[in-house]
């Protein structure tokens, strides 16, 4: 069901429980994250504090609203609390909210929502580790093929898919080749094009277009930002950043651009 179709009071709980829901799943992601970076299970033990070790009960472990009650110090030791933990709350948070404004009470926000908490996992591990789990690109084509059922012609939104992971993991790796060969060094990661190949099944071949463009954009500014600590920045989460708004709207703005041609 539609937003436009739901009664206002219920469009807005829905974007409530889209909010709740994806900030606990935030904080999830980020914990995981920061144990698969480890090398560490992060199916197994409680959540501790790094600074202490102290198991954190469950009032520690409020998404956003524990970090701002404790004015971001761990309620044991003290020890300041990165910022990042309640920042990836929040934009998980907003990221499921916007799926389900886009979506409605759909599969399709099911299947954005799941995409964004695994692209948000694999921001974290590029960050942490300069590496994009290739678990977690399975996970991505895995969400893909369950959710394919779920769309009104299923064959044809799998064909686009297919195109579009060919066009952008298959055009990016003959690019990066030929740039590897000028530079004379790395200039795409095979993770990062992977990745572009798994948000090729997602894009189709159009939109995925955009999300280079976007993602280049995206890049830049990554760049501006490390190389204000001269260090190397990974590609993968903006590549991530680029894919949320390339989903939510990127049909609309191909179709709006071809628009004017016609």
């Amino acid at each position: 069901m539609a937003m436009s179709e739901m009664p206002i009071y219920a469009a807005a709980y829905l974007l409530f429980l889209a909010f709740v829901a994806g900030a606990c799943a935030g904080s999830f992601v980020n914990c995981a994250a920061v144990r698969l970076a480890k090398g560490e299970g992060f199916a197994r033990g409680r959540s501790h504090c790094p600074a202490c070790g102290h198991t954190l009960g469950a009032r520690d472990l409020i998404p956003l609203v524990s970090w701002a009650v404790l004015g971001g110090k761990c309620r044991y030791c003290g020890a300041r609390i990165p910022a990042r933990y309640p920042a990836t709350e929040l934009v998980l948070a907003l990221g499921f909210t916007a799926a389900a404004a886009r979506f409605g009470l759909t599969w399709q926000t099911a299947e954005h929502c799941l995409l964004f908490a695994i692209l948000l996992a694999m921001a974290l591990i590029d960050l942490d580790s300069m590496e994009l789990p290739n678990a977690l690109q399975l996970a991505g084509a895995g969400v893909f093929a369950v959710f394919l059922p779920s769309y009104a012609q299923p064959l044809a939104r799998l064909k686009s898919g297919l195109l579009g992971a060919l066009a952008l993991g298959g055009g990016l790796l003959v690019l990066s080749l030929v740039m590897d060969r000028v530079l004379g060094r790395e200039s795409l990661g095979g993770g990062d094009i992977k990745l572009l190949a798994m948000l090729g099944l997602y894009t189709g071949p159009a939109a995925g277009l955009l999300l280079v463009i976007l993602a280049c954009f995206a890049g830049l500014a990554c760049a501006a930002a490390f190389s204000a600590k001269k260090q190397a920045f990974p590609f993968g989460p903006a590549i991530a950043a680029a894919a949320v708004p390339t989903l939510l709207a990127g049909p609309q703005v191909v179709a709006w651009y071809w628009g004017l041609f016609t």
